[in-house]
């Protein structure tokens, strides 16, 4: 065969002699730089290795820019003083590591204050369209636990138009994509890795990607929980690929449910309502009718916030002392105060509270900045938000822990391996501030290219090499669920029970008991997963690809059950009832998880927080 026919079609790369009329089974490519991810995190670090000379690939399990990217619908967070001239980086650090109950890493949350501005100018240069000040800046607006209004905007679909101008960007500069395409193992040479062992989702074929500098953008887990705002991708993949590799997990037992999510139709139940309704003027109340938030204001917040509904309704006209109202307050504050009036038997017919901004702003005012929210609830609820509340409740949204990385080169601590986004930890602590996270997968993201291209620059001809046992081995994990003879269960049924159990067990409010009880449950689904059988064939199968999800499903949750019982306080993201506030003990370390020696089960180690410079801590002296 030629060598001009010897190309795959989309790539342009050789394919294997499968493909091409061979006898060799599996196909394979070479690149300087793999992204395992095509979200904002994974565009971005693409680009910036591409921009850096390297040969680059991004490979998904869904479609390009299919991601929870386009579900941040409210803005970016970045200090550039369009509202307000005096918001500068030292305030947007200070609030981030407030916001993050002060567990973050004080490096990621610098870098990523003080560069979130150049990223955003730089979304604007690629072709993003912004929203507009009357003098012709890129509009700011509020969000909870900001001091002052900087998440840049596009109505209330920035996420969407963040993905649209790195998607072109990305396609524009020929960046090679595998699309539909699941990775299932890293590969590894030594203790550097060496590439990714993947699968077509349409054909069941497999892909071997050499590649000595690996980056895993692979978004959150929320498939793990019963209601949550994440789809059907989220199954914790990077965080689980880390593990395997040898990596760590930072901060797991911190998971975000926003306060937000809709609560009917069942079918819809957990979609996201952005954060941009309260910072628009929405408000929430009970079945009362009470505006009830101002019964949650926790003492160390209330020297910001507006302390009655007339001072809440003054500072929208003219934001006296920069003082917000009580409704955007961080989230986790937000979603424990709807829980407890949920509880407490003050909740909607349908199991949730109200969202009211029809009360509060015109029908043109909402249509305008709320596009999105008005033909969501219109056409999946049947009401029109701009004359009715919604109705709403927490769901399972964001997780802080992920891999634990350097802050300035998002290294893992397996050579060669680095990871962006969602799948990463440290950045936002206990609890991320809304905004942060598309401005943390810019900065990041661009960050992690660079270094992942330089590393593989420098090793000139001494590249990890990807070794055929290696190979055999992650065939033969894949395929096995088509080889369980006698096998009885279904990946569904453990995928039902799991969610069902982290719902029950490990949700929005804990204690120590059922986080026994989640881990021995835990421990019971692993068993039955050695038993699942999948019928069929490897052709466009999901019962095969849920089976592979699983695992990792399971090491994730696993992880956060186990880190959510060892740490005896509520902080951020982390509640337990039987441990109702912080502890100053534990706010001085983090927890850090990986896999065991037998690589079946999770331990667990305390680890320090790193130390901030006495110049940083300065911040925090003024409010």
């Amino acid at each position: 065969m030629s060598e001009a026919n010897d190309r795959h079609p989309m790539t342009g790369n050789r394919m294997s002699s499968e493909e091409s009329g061979g006898t060799h089974r599996i196909e394979q490519h070479s690149y300087d730089v793999v992204v395992i991810g095509a979200g904002g995190a994974g565009l971005r670090a693409a680009i910036a290795a591409h921009d850096a000379g390297a040969r680059t690939a991004i490979v998904c399990k869904s479609l390009l820019g299919k991601a929870h990217t386009v579900m941040a619908e409210g803005g970016i967070a970045a200090s550039m003083g369009n509202v307000y001239p005096e918001d500068n980086w030292e305030v947007h650090f200070r609030d981030t590591m407030r916001g993050g109950k002060m567990l973050n890493n004080w490096r990621m949350a610098q870098l990523h204050a003080q560069e979130a501005p150049e990223r955003v100018m730089e979304l604007e240069d690629w072709g993003a369209l912004f929203d507009r000040t009357p003098d012709g800046l890129i509009s700011q607006r509020d969000f909870g636990g900001h001091r002052y209004a900087r998440l840049a905007h596009v109505g209330d679909r920035t996420g969407l138009e963040m993905i649209r101008t790195l998607q072109q960007r990305a396609v524009q500069l020929g960046i090679d994509v595998f699309m539909e395409c699941t990775v299932t193992e890293l590969l590894k040479d030594g203790d550097k890795v060496s590439g990714a062992f993947a699968y077509w989702r349409e054909t069941g074929r497999f892909v071997v990607f050499e590649a000595p500098s690996v980056i895993l953008a692979t978004g959150g887990i929320g498939k793990s929980f019963k209601v949550t705002s994440n789809s059907w991708e989220y199954t914790g993949d990077g965080h689980a690929l880390a593990m395997r590799a040898g990596a760590s997990l930072i901060n797991m037992e911190f998971v975000q449910f926003h306060p937000t999510g809709m609560v009917w139709p069942p079918s819809v139940k957990g979609l996201l309502v952005t954060e941009s309704v309260r910072g628009d003027g929405g408000v929430l109340k009970n079945s009362e009718g009470k505006r009830f938030m101002f019964d949650y204001i926790p003492d160390f917040f209330k020297a910001e916030t507006a302390d009655t509904i007339e001072e809440a309704d003054r500072w929208y006209d003219d934001k006296k002392n920069n003082r917000r109202p009580p409704e955007l307050l961080p989230r986790d504050e937000v979603a424990r105060a709807i829980n407890s009036e949920i509880k407490a038997g003050r909740g909607t017919p349908h199991g949730g509270i109200y969202l009211d901004i029809a009360s509060r702003r015109t029908p043109e005012f909402i249509r305008r900045r709320l596009p999105s929210m008005y033909h969501q609830f219109k056409e999946l609820a049947d009401v029109d938000i701009t004359k009715e509340p919604m109705e709403i409740g927490p769901t399972c949204h964001y997780v802080m822990g992920g891999v634990e990385v350097d802050a300035d080169t998002e290294l893992s601590a397996v050579e060669g391996l680095y990871a962006v986004g969602e799948c990463s930890g440290g950045m936002h602590g206990s609890n991320r501030l809304g905004g942060n996270s598309l401005s943390d997968l810019l900065v990041f993201g661009r960050r992690a290219g660079e270094s992942a291209a330089a590393y593989a620059s420098g090793l000139g001809g001494s590249r990890p090499s990807v070794a055929a046992d290696d190979v055999t081995a992650a065939e033969a994990a894949a395929v096995a669920p088509f080889e369980h003879e006698g096998g009885s269960e279904n990946p569904y049924t453990i995928q039902q029970d799991l969610q069902q159990t982290m719902n029950d067990l490990v949700g929005i409010i804990r204690t120590g008991p059922e986080l026994e009880e989640s881990l021995v449950a835990i421990e019971a689904l692993k068993e039955r997963a050695k038993n699942l059988v999948v019928e069929g064939h490897r052709q466009y199968n999901p019962g095969w690809h849920l089976a592979l999800d699983l695992r990792n499903m399971l090491i994730v949750s696993e992880s956060i059950a186990k880190a959510a019982l060892e740490r005896e306080e509520s902080r951020g993201g982390h509640t337990r009832d039987d441990f109702p506030g912080p502890d100053p003990v534990w706010g001085t370390k983090n927890l850090v998880v990986r896999l065991d020696a037998a690589a079946t089960g999770v331990e667990l180690a305390h680890q320090p927080l790193p130390v901030m410079p006495d110049e940083l801590k300065t911040y925090f002296e003024s409010k």
